[in-house]
Order: C-alpha cells, then structure tokens, then sequence
C-alpha cells in the first residue's frame, strides 16, 4: 500500500478535518485569483472609451476605435506577460519555495495595476505604450499567480475535499470579473452624473467630456487595492509542508509548521522520511525519460485542454461587448455619450457574471469532490459544443429582436459550463497530478499553453469574428468570417477538448504522493497517475 511509504506530517494533511486554516488559505489565495480576474478583463470594460478618447476623427459618422494593432496590443499583451510568468515563477516556485516565490508575484501586480493607471503622456502614441508596457509586467505577475496559488492550495488541503478548495481558490475570478462590470458601473454612474454630456450624434466632440480620461485610470488602478490588502496574510502563511519535506527535504521544519498550523503534535519519522526523500527513483527530473514515462501523456492531457479551452473562452469574452450589441443590450455608439458606453457595457459584464459565470463555479466547487474532475470536464467541454453550436447555425434567428432573451439563455449556458466544467479542472487537476519537486513548474507549463490558446483567441478573433462586408467592419480592420462562423470554429475547438480529456487522469480521493508515485519504492507501480489506485 502506497500510504505505508507516506510521511507522518503528510498523512496528517490527508486526513485532516476541514478547519479554519483551510478557509484561510482559500481567501489569502482567492485574493489573488480575484486580482488576476478583475486585472485581466477591466481593460475589456474600456477599450471603447479609449478609443473615443485617443482616436477621434472630426467629422466621423461613428465614434473613434482603437486601430487594430493597437486593440491588439491592449488587449493580448498581458496575456503575453502571463504566459510568461506562468513558465517563469512556476520553475522558480519549485527551486525558492512557493511562499517566497507568492510574495513577489504579488508586489508586482500591486504596482503595475497602479502604473497602468498612470500610463504617460497625451499623445495616443505614449499612452498606449506606456499602458501596454505596465500591462505586459502586470501579466507576468499574473501568471505567477496561477500555478503559486493553485500548488499551495493542493499542498495545504485533506485529500477528501482538495479539489473543492483549489476549485474555490479558482472560483473567486468569478468575483474579480463581477467586480469588474460593478466598478465600472459605480464610476461611470458618478462621472455621467458629474459631467453630464449630449450624445455623439448630437456633438461628437462635447460626447466626451475631458473628465473621462481619469474613468478608465481608476478602473485599472482599482485592481491593486485586494492584492494590497493581503499582502501581509500571505507573507504569514508557512511554507507548505510538501515542498519543505519532499522538495527542501527538511522533514523537521515541516513537522514543526504543520503542528502549529495543525494545532496537533507531529512527530518527524526520519527512517521513513531518509527512504521516501533520498530514494533516486523519485528524484527524476522535467526532462528525464522517467518523467516521460510516468507522466508524459498526463502532461500532454492538461496542457492541450486547457490551451483548446482558452481559446474558447478569452475570444467569447473578448468580443462579447460586439455581441452584446447586436442583440440591443448595447446601443449604437453614435447614440450614447463616452462614458454611458462604459456603463452599458459594464452593465452587461455584470448581468452576464451573475447570470452565468459565477454560478457555473460555485457550481464546480459543490460536485467536484463527489463526480470527480474527469467527468466535470468532459460534460463541461460536451455542453459548450451543443450550445455553441445552437448560437452559430441558426445565428440570423438569434439577432432578431424578438429573439434576444433566447440568445442571451444559450450564451449564459454556454458560460455556465465553462465554468462549471473545463475552465476550474483545467486549472484543478495540474496541481495534483505531479511531483512535488516538479508541480508548480508542471502546472505552469499546463497553464502557459491556456494562455497560448487565449491570445490564438484574443489576437484571432478580433479580426475573424468581423463581418464579411467591407461596409460593417470595425474601422481599420479587414472583414472576416463573421460572428456565426467565428462560433461554428469554437464549437469544433470545444469538441477537440472533450476529446483530450480522456487523456487526463482521475485525481478525487487521493494523495498527492499517491497520485504522483513519491510514496511508492516498488518499480513496477511506476505509473500511479495513470491507474487507479485505492486510496
């Protein structure tokens, strides 16, 4: 039995009841996931009044945009900056540790979410280099965040309810994107009481108000204020046991840190522990033929789901707003000043989260630990293959007004299961799968190639999702294949996914050490991840 090899302290962690340090270390990580949430799709909530603002052309039938590349940049080059820093601060937190490692991920999230807020000059030129520039670091930041969080969460939890804890660590980027469309709609509500403006049709120039160049600075700059405040909390948290023993191989120190943390007396068993860390079968590296061996296809599993997934998922959000107003949710621009845009599309953000993306993960927290991850998963991608698919081919039917609220339902779904399916386990079972020694950097390269798959669809749908005629394209982008398409292409993407999970291991139930063979010495059980052990 594999738990016979296992370590006391470890063992202790497995068994242990849910407790307050677990919701502890569910909200000082959630903190963070909220951040990274609200600081990846704000900048979705006022890309049109920048265009307004830095674009205008005197004498325009329509109300400035951002030039595609620009549009590009601002929204794909922080997700640039994550793919980054999911590679980087997921190696690092396997060599520093992931608390060390946490704190720094942290400080720059804080400090780029201000500086992109401040971004320099009046010309469009320097404000927008100096906004992509902020952006890009804030995304690396970002990216550090996901595999620090979701590793210390799985090294933190009892082996019952692990995948309902990293799931409720994931969870709160529901809020941070429900946080989003709220403070956009808070401010732009004070602004278009404070400066009132007449329509662009009515005076283009007077529609935006000086004013409204400080609206989108404070929706950025708002980002810092949560990863600021746990800051100190996270700098608290001990480092996790299962870094510390099996990693750092300081049995003693993770005994001591998870008495405390415990509140029970551990002992440090040093027969056990010399012949769990010393053994050179469990101390092979990324690039071994060992780990290729033992978790190559698992590897391959987690990271092309989740690279099919973010395609899906970043190009709906990313041209949502164009969706939205073609079902009337949001006017014509010409019939709305500046910054009643910005509370109409933070207005529709905000219906969409409540409606839609925060249940679906709540919804994942509730049945993970009781369906499993592999079954989530593979409803979840099955479901937005359907209901993709029912929004693409009858696509005219849909944009007729008195068909609005039945779009707007299958849109919902289609969210709902992301949320409630692929977009949590993607972000779950990397943390769990993998060696101690190896599970930050695994879960980073899991999460590097989703956000690979998000600028495929942030970069490539802003330009396919155009339409075919020359006359309706945004200004300065060449027509595309238009929206149905667009989202016949994500159904099939949609359907690929569900493919690859089978792929993906089964992790409900069980320990860490089981699950990536670090408590087993017998050779033959070499591929534990990819049976199914008893727990």
């Amino acid at each position: 039995m594999a738990d016979n090899q296992q370590l006391g302290v470890l063992r202790a962690l497995d068994v242990a009841k849910t407790q307050l340090y677990h919701f502890t270390a569910i909200v000082i990580a959630g903190m963070g996931f909220f951040t990274d949430a609200y600081d990846l799709f704000c900048i979705s909530l006022v890309t049109k009044l920048l265009g307004r603002i830095y674009y205008h052309k005197n004498g325009a039938a329509k109300p400035g945009t951002l030039p595609p590349e620009v549009a590009a940049a601002v929204n794909g080059v922080a997700l640039c900056g994550t793919l980054m820093g999911q590679l980087f601060f997921g190696w690092l937190g396997d060599k520093l540790g992931r608390k060390k490692v946490y704190g720094i991920t942290l400080i720059m999230m804080v400090v780029c979410s201000v500086a992109s807020g401040l971004s320099f000059g009046n010309s469009p030129k320097g404000v927008m280099t100096t906004l992509c520039f902020f952006r890009f670091w804030l995304g690396v930041g970002i990216g550090g965040d996901y595999p620090l969080s979701a590793t210390i969460m799985s090294e933190y939890a009892n082996k019952k309810t692990r995948g309902a804890f990293i799931a409720a660590v994931f969870a709160m980027q529901g809020f941070g994107i429900l946080a989003g469309g709220i403070v956009a709609l808070i401010f732009s509500s004070i602004f278009d009481h404070q400066f009132p403006a007449p329509i662009y049709s009515v005076d283009p120039v007077a529609s935006t108000v000086p004013q409204a160049d400080y609206l989108w600075r404070i929706i950025l700059m708002v980002g810092a204020l949560p990863a600021a405040m746990t800051y100190y909390w996270r700098m608290k948290m001990p480092e996790t046991a299962r870094y510390t023993a099996l990693v750092a191989k300081n049995i003693k120190q993770a005994t001591q840190d998870m008495s405390k943390v415990l509140q029970v007396d551990l002992e440090a068993e040093e027969e056990i522990a010399e012949k769990v860390v010393q053994d050179p079968k469990l101390n092979y590296g990324l690039f071994s033929k060992e780990f290729l061996r033992r978790h190559g296809l698992p590897l391959l599993g987690t990271t092309s789901t989740w690279f099919l997934l973010d395609i899906a998922f970043y190009s709906q959000n990313l041209f949502q707003k164009d969706i939205f107003s073609a079902i009337g949710w949001i006017p014509g621009a010409a019939t709305m000043n500046a910054v009643h845009e910005v509370y109409k599309i933070g207005r529709a953000q905000t219906l969409i989260a409540l409606c839609s993306t925060v249940p679906g993960y709540w919804f994942t927290v509730a049945f993970i630990d009781i369906m499993g991850r592999f079954a989530i998963q593979l409803m979840g991608f099955f479901f937005m293959t359907v209901f993709m698919f029912a929004i693409a081919f009858p696509y005219d039917h849909w944009i007729k007004p008195d068909n609005r609220i039945g779009f707007v339902i299958i849109y919902s779904l289609t969210f709902f299961f992301a949320n409630f399916g692929p977009n949590a386990t993607t972000f779950v079972v990397p943390a769990e799968i993998f060696p101690a020694r190896l599970r930050s950097t695994c879960h980073g390269i899991s999460a590097a190639a989703g956000k690979a798959g998000a600028i495929v669809g942030a970069f490539g749908f802003l330009y396919a999702a155009q339409s075919k005629d020359k006359t309706k394209t945004d200004a300065g982008y060449p027509p595309g294949i238009g929206v149905k398409n667009s989202l016949i292409m994500l159904g099939v993407i949609n359907f690929v996914g569900m493919l690859m999970t089978f792929l993906v291991p089964e992790s409900k139930g069980k320990s860490l050490e089981e699950l990536s063979g670090e408590n087993v010495n017998d050779e033959t059980a070499s591929s534990v991840v990819a049976t199914s052990g008893r727990n």
